[in-house]
């Protein structure tokens, strides 16, 4: 019996959950309701019947009501705020919604004050909805009030005054309603005396003054003299008239209107920069205005122009403005579309140059003596040859020991000969050289710069040239110490780059690339340099690669030198010549590919991406075996994350 009863309460407790879920489900749905309106010349019926089965309100439309409507969102909103938009939809085409009961009625603008509404702004549901205001007036005639605030009524608004018990009657829509009743609470004031005090907020006294003297000071159409006067006072900032009771209602009206507070604030203004340079910035808007009102383009209201001044504060970054609010708000204008984040842009560049240079020479130089004369009966000499005979010959002329350094070339020598005082005497020398020289050169600089702005970079070496010397030969009385001039060259990769970003992700770039390296020459007196310049201005996509320039270059050179006639004779003649053969073969191609970064995020993906193939480079060679000094800890490089982190959150780590 126990286990029927719990088995029961069980399912009983089951079906209640469920009950209770399937009741909050719509409930949460409707909750989370949104909506994401588009309309394109819609009857306004259809956005009526849309707004009663989102907010699920009741609405009866008068027939008069018909229009289409356009309506664009790009994002989505609550019922509330559907609503909200719907009833400034219904102001634009002149109708407006009145709530009676549970009911509300969409009825043309005109006929809406003949309906009963909000009794006071403080039962408007929003801005747009139609109230009736009843406003006691305490100080002023509520008639002399009406065609003072009548412009401020639209067509469909009403406006009335009850001399009997000095009340104004106002309907309108609620956010007109209430800046009304703003302006005749300013106006409604004492003004039992002939000189009123009007205490200014926003507006300047001397300001008011003279525009209001300027208005003031026309004379009438009924001929009456004017007898009102204004006068400013400076240290309290206040008005104070006199004059005609009524004349000083009406400029105390006036007042009322004119002093309300600028858009942004006042005549002086200091803003904080968050990416141009200040003083680079005041610079130019100072030239800018400057060259306006020399230019004539101000002429209507030249001490407007000349008022306008702009310096910078290098230490915060900010530029301070002083200028009339028209000024202001130009100057401001311009600002906003100067002080961005400029996009910045990666360059890398590809550099592959592969050169191969042969070089083979092949020869034989030789000398007879006869045994009576000691003249010489033949010999050979070749000047590309290198030291031959001649040389050696001349060498051993010269006395004392001979040092063979300098009279034997590169490659393989190989010496024959028979010296003797009686018979013939005669040397020769063979000599082969092959010579074989590969380079192989892969660079890729990069470099990181702001969009239109240039950027260079220099990686290599400078390499000392001898440009001259001098020796002490002696026959001075006075000793000279010998010297050599030194000019020193640099060698490497250059890169001067000046991007320009263009509308999309094509960039302009203002290229100067120069390679310059040692040759590794088979054969050469002093250093040789190769040197490659590439200056041009090319368009690329981002991300692209695109290749700047090369080289093919393919270079052969032979040359023989031979005896006449001996040197011609075949197989023989292989005695009497010398030949030498130079093959270089140069590849050389740049390639450049830029990349844009735009924001902080691409710019931490394309550093991580360079970050961590240098930690994987260290991490690499040290599991390979490369081991530091005997009792030094190896280096690790951090993970980009960690190594990134700021240093207050590093701080708070460690703790």
């Amino acid at each position: 019996m126990n286990a029927l009863l719990n088995t029961s309460s069980r399912n009983r407790i089951f079906f209640a959950l469920v009950f209770v879920a399937l009741i909050a489900a719509p409930l949460t749905r409707a909750q989370q309701t949104t909506i994401t309106p588009n309309y394109k010349e819609a009857d306004i019926r259809q956005i009526v019947e849309a707004v009663g089965e989102i907010t699920q309100k009741n609405f009866i439309i008068d027939p008069r009501v018909n229009a289409k409507v356009t309506m664009l969102s790009s994002s989505p909103m609550s019922p509330e705020a559907f609503y909200e938009a719907f009833l400034s939809i219904l102001q634009v085409h002149g109708f407006v919604a009145l709530k009676s009961g549970d009911v509300i009625k969409i009825i043309p603008d005109a006929t809406a004050r003949q309906f009963a509404g909000p009794l006071g702004t403080q039962g408007a549901a929003g801005g747009d909805d139609i109230v009736t205001q009843v406003l006691q007036v305490q100080n002023v005639g509520a008639a002399q009030l009406v065609p003072i605030l009548r412009p401020l009524i639209p067509q469909n608004g009403h406006l009335a005054a009850h001399p009997g018990s000095n009340m104004l009657i106002i309907s309108d829509r609620a956010a007109n309603v209430t800046r009304i009743v703003g302006i005749i609470r300013r106006i409604d004031q004492s003004s039992d005396e002939d000189i009123e005090v009007v205490r200014l907020e926003h507006a300047s006294a001397a300001e008011i003054v003279r525009i209001m003297t300027t208005l003031s000071q026309q004379p009438r159409g009924d001929g009456v003299p004017v007898t009102t006067s204004l006068v400013a006072d400076a240290r309290t900032n206040s008005v104070l008239i006199g004059g005609d009771k009524s004349e000083r209602l009406r400029l105390r009206a006036l007042i009322a209107h004119l002093d309300t507070p600028l858009e942004d604030g006042g005549d002086t203004q200091v803003r904080y920069l968050r990416y141009a340079d200040s003083e680079e910035l005041a610079t130019k808007l100072q030239s800018h205005f400057t060259a306006q009102a020399a230019g004539g383009q101000a002429a209507a209201t030249p001490a407007a122009t000349n008022s306008v001044s702009v310096w910078a504060d290098t230490q915060t970054n900010a530029i301070i403005i002083n200028a009339p609010p028209k000024m202001m708000r130009s100057l401001m204008q311009i600002v906003d579309k100067l002080d961005i984040r400029r996009a910045q842009v990666l360059v890398e560049a590809i550099i592959v140059e592969v050169i191969a240079d042969k070089t083979a020479e092949l020869g034989i130089t030789w000398a007879l003596e006869g045994s009576s004369s000691n003249t010489p009966i033949g010999l050979t000499n070749f000047p590309d040859f290198g030291p031959g005979v001649v040389q050696l010959g001349g060498a051993a002329g010269s006395g004392g020991d001979i040092d063979p350094t300098g009279l034997i070339g590169s490659g393989a020598t190989v010496g024959l000969g028979r010296i003797s005082d009686t018979g013939v005497s005669f040397a020769a020398i063979l000599r082969a050289l092959e010579g074989d020289a590969d380079t192989n050169i892969i660079s890729t600089p990069s470099i990181v710069t702001t969009d239109n702005e240039e950027a260079s970079l220099n990686v290599g070496q400078e390499v000392p040239f001898v440009t001259g010397s001098f020796t002490n030969t002696g026959g001075t009385a006075g000793a000279v110490n010998p010297f050599q001039t030194i000019q020193r060259q640099q060698i490497g990769v250059k890169l001067n780059i000046t991007p320009q970003i263009n509308e999309g992700d094509s960039l302009l770039l203002n290229i100067s690339q120069e390679i310059s390296n040692i040759a590794s020459s088979a054969q050469a007196v002093d250093l040789i340099t190769n040197q490659r310049i590439i200056e041009t201005t090319v368009i690329v996509d981002d991300g692209q690669v695109l290749v700047l320039g090369g080289l093919l270059e393919d270079v052969l050179r032979e040359s023989e030198q031979r005896v006449p006639v001996l040197g011609s004779i075949p197989g023989l003649g292989a005695l009497f010549r010398s030949r030498k053969t130079d093959l270089v073969k140069t590849n050389l191609l740049i390639f450049i590919r830029p990349t844009i970064l735009r924001d902080a995020s691409r710019t931490t993906l394309e550093t991580n991406k360079k970050y961590n193939y240098i930690r994987d480079v260290l991490n690499d060679k040290a599991a390979g075996g490369i081991q530091l000094m005997p009792g030094a800890e190896a280096f690790e490089m951090p993970p980009f994350e960690e190594a990134n982190r700021p240093a207050s959150e590093s701080e708070q780590s460690s703790d």
